[in-house]
Parts: structure tokens; sequence; C-alpha cells
């Protein structure tokens, strides 16, 4: 079990359950999945930046990026049906856990700047997602080596019903978000 979950399951899932007086354990929202996407756009077209991006996406999940191709031709942005367009990774488990200890505790704090998220992420239910621009904050790729920097989203999937219960898990897991 790792230190996140361990954290999860003795103080935040007690305390969503007193918070929110859910009858049943089940009812207590938790983590299903935690996906990452770069998205490359423009450089899809140069094959190197590709596969930069997706070796770098592996050493910050800890799991092989899948290439993702376009389903559509758009002419305007010089997209053809099937063009690798970006790369992405979807996180469950102990992998899941190990990424948001990390996220949380020793990437967003590099940021510079930074006076926490704010909260305009969430999509209704639950579910929260997040932009970072530059990649680079994490513990595993060295700034220096790092050509082009790149953009990543992250989203977070939870089994919250709302974008209160949704948040307050979040906040009691470590995301900092802003006052």
């Amino acid at each position: 079990m790792t230190r996140l979950e361990k954290i999860y399951r003795e103080k935040v899932a007690p305390q969503l359950r007193k918070e929110f007086d859910y009858q049943s354990p089940m009812q207590i929202p938790g983590l299903v999945k935690v996906s990452l996407n770069i998205g490359l756009g423009a450089a899809s077209q140069n094959n190197k930046i590709m596969e930069e991006a997706v070796n770098e996406l592996t050493a910050i999940a800890g799991q092989k990026a899948t290439i993702t191709k376009a389903k559509k031709s758009i002419a305007a942005f010089k997209v053809r049906e099937g063009m690798s367009i970006g790369c992405r990774v979807t996180l469950r488990g102990s992998r899941m856990w190990d990424f948001l200890d990390k996220l949380f505790n020793f990437a967003l704090p590099r940021v510079r700047d930074f006076r926490g998220i704010q909260d305009r992420g969430f999509d209704g239910r639950g579910n929260f997602t997040l932009g970072i621009k530059e990649h680079s904050i994490f513990p595993e790729l060295e700034a220096d080596r790092v050509d082009n920097p790149k953009g990543m989203n992250i989203t977070i999937v939870t089994t919250a019903a709302t974008d209160k219960e949704g948040k307050m898990l979040l906040e009691q897991l470590g995301l900092p978000f802003r006052k």
C-alpha cells in the first residue's frame, strides 16, 4: 500500500464519511484513475519531438505512453486522419497513488510563483482536470535535457457525485487549492 493510499484509508475516508453522513462505506468518494495527456499539435509532423514526448511521459508516469492519432482530417490545422497528434497514459492502482503523491508533494511546489491551483477544473461530477504549462517540473526529467517544454493535461477521475465532494476528497489528499 502506498503512502497516499494509506492516508486515504486511515484519515480521509473516515473524515469524508463523517462530513457527508454516508450510510455505507461504498458511498465514500474514491479515486478511479488518473489520465495524463500531452497534445503536440504542430509538432506532430516532427517524429523526433513525438518520440521525445513519449519517452518523457513514460518516465513521468512509470508506464509506457501510447501515441494518439487524429480521428478526422482538419485542413486548417494541417492534420490528416491517422496522423500522430499526441500521447497519453492512464494510471490506476498503486501507480496512480504514487503519481498523485509525487504531483502533490514534489512537482506542483516546483512551479515558479506557485500559490495553489484554482478549483475551476471540476466537471460537475467530481472529476478534476489540471493543466500544466511545463512538464519539466517533474523530478524524473532533468530541466537541462528537455529541449522543448511541453504542456500536459492531468485528469483525476473520482467516484464523487458532486464537485463539492470531489474537491473535499482532493483537498484532504493534499492537492493545494487556492484560498
